[in-house]
């Protein structure tokens, strides 16, 4: 990597930030500079109580309104995002049980999307009981260079393009590497997922091969609504949960053939039909991309295919207008 001159330091609660900017990539280092033996294991400056008897609160309250100043006077000049690289500061914070994505992001003055993206939590449920958290000063998107979750995914394929500071992250699980995109928040699309509202495409790879609506019914001749999706793949092709929810029925149906249905809360439901063989078991609670069954030609059916379904109170609605793809 080739880097010019400019090379700015910033020093906070026995914390370096350097920031170094080449032709083609910005890279944030978080370099733990000397503390006392109980924070060595810890490269941030770390909040013990979200109150402002706590110094390093107090602290992080004044670089997150300084942060909140400078977007806002970014978004007036039209400055560049790299302009805003030198006020990002990032804190650690042990959240204790009565902690949640809401309560934090308004302790905080930070848009529960910064916090999620930065400490890869994909919906609210994941702060509870989560490991020592990441606290920006700034809010923005984050979005990782290696994507995992259906969330990481959506922001990946969605923002990749979007103007933003590249930066590396060093803690202990090790450094990974970050586009930031400054005064960002969540889409509708994204805050659907991590509110756990969204669904995803059951199969990774798939031929369309009956959509939703009227059609002639290859098997019977008759004209009547196809109620899903026929995604057609390979027998034996992994089948995924679509979203979190509880396994409430499997079985063996004439027309359905092997088939499992995923509730969804108190509204929603998915069924997977024709599957050549279960990955899950009845009751069980699943999450969004579990494997739950594989690709078969059971029931009424003319090859391997996926018949799926989504129910909302019990009436079929067209997954093509629901569903996230990546």
């Amino acid at each position: 990597m080739r880097l010019n001159k400019r090379e700015f330091r910033y020093k906070r609660q026995g914390v370096t930030l350097a920031f170094f900017f080449g032709q083609t990539v910005s890279i944030l280092f978080l370099l733990s500079a000397p503390q006392t033996p109980a924070q060595d294991a810890q490269p941030f400056p770390v909040i013990s109580r979200l109150d402002s008897s706590d110094t390093a609160f107090r602290q992080y309250v004044a670089d997150v309104e300084a942060a909140r100043l400078r977007i806002h006077n970014r978004e007036r000049t039209g400055e560049g995002a790299e302009s805003l690289a030198g006020v990002l500061t990032v804190y650690a914070y042990n959240p204790g049980p009565r902690d949640d994505a809401f309560t934090l992001a308004a302790r905080c003055n930070i848009p529960y999307a910064a916090l999620a993206t930065l400490n890869h939590i994909p919906h609210p449920d994941s702060f509870i009981g989560a490991p020592t958290l990441l606290l920006p000063s700034m809010y923005g998107i984050f979005i990782p260079e290696k994507p995992e979750t259906d969330l990481e995914l959506l922001l990946f394929t969605g923002r990749a393009q979007e103007e933003g500071i590249p930066i590396t992250v060093t803690r202990s699980g090790g450094t990974e590497r970050f586009l930031f995109i400054p005064g960002a928040d969540f889409s509708p699309t994204e805050r659907a997922f991590f509110l756990n509202t969204g669904f995803r495409y059951p199969l990774r790879t798939y031929r369309l091969s009956s959509p939703f609506g009227p059609r002639v019914n290859p098997v019977t001749g008759n004209f009547r609504v196809h109620q899903g999706l026929d995604l057609a793949a390979p027998e034996g092709t992994e089948v995924y949960a679509a979203r979190d929810g509880e396994v409430i029925e499997m079985g063996t149906d004439p027309i359905y053939g092997n088939y499992i249905i995923i509730r969804h809360g108190e509204t929603w439901a998915s069924l997977y039909g024709h599957l050549s063989k279960f990955e899950t078991a009845l009751r069980s609670h699943v999450r969004s991309g579990t494997l739950i069954g594989r690709v078969g030609s059971t029931g009424q059916s003319t090859g391997p295919h996926l018949h799926f379904e989504l129910r909302q109170n019990g009436r079929a609605q067209d997954p093509g207008r629901l569903l996230f793809t990546k």
